[in-house]
């Protein structure tokens, strides 16, 4: 009786060999490993300011990737309506949180920048550019 694995034989649960299933063992890891906590991968690429930049992020990141998804989302968005409605004698307070989140959105640009075509990378220049013409103005109390 041919099997319809084209002719590979079965292990005793039923799983052609060589296929790991949903229960099976766990993958050995690489020789050599001491199951001490992994540092950052090395930034291959980046030298000087940027790799820097990568390895002062780390730490920052590793905290942002533990928060719940929907607080990253949240807050700035908090941050960008706070900071655009006041007015008046208190905009510079909204300048001030326009500032926050404009230092937020540049760092997230930087460290994406590598990865981003020329098209978005005009677009991105061209978001940190307006936040921070924002800022100013909500600071300076023009707006």
């Amino acid at each position: 009786m041919a099997s319809s694995t084209g002719g590979k034989p079965r292990k005793k649960d039923g799983m052609p060999s060589g296929v790991r299933g949903p229960g099976g063992p766990p993958t050995s890891p690489p020789s050599g490993s001491s199951g001490r906590p992994v540092p950052p991968p090395p930034s291959g690429y980046a030298t000087g300011w940027r790799a820097t930049l990568e390895e002062r992020s780390y730490p920052m990141l590793r905290r942002m990737h533990a928060m719940p998804r929907w607080l990253i989302v949240v807050l700035p968005a908090i941050l960008l309506f706070v900071g655009l409605i006041l007015t008046g004698p208190v905009a510079w307070v909204g300048g001030i949180l326009l500032l926050i989140l404009w230092a937020f959105v540049a760092w997230l640009t930087a460290l994406s920048w590598p990865a981003l075509s020329n098209g978005q990378r005009f677009f991105r220049t061209l978001v940190v550019l307006a936040m921070l013409g924002l800022a100013v103005l909500k600071l300076l109390g023009r707006f």
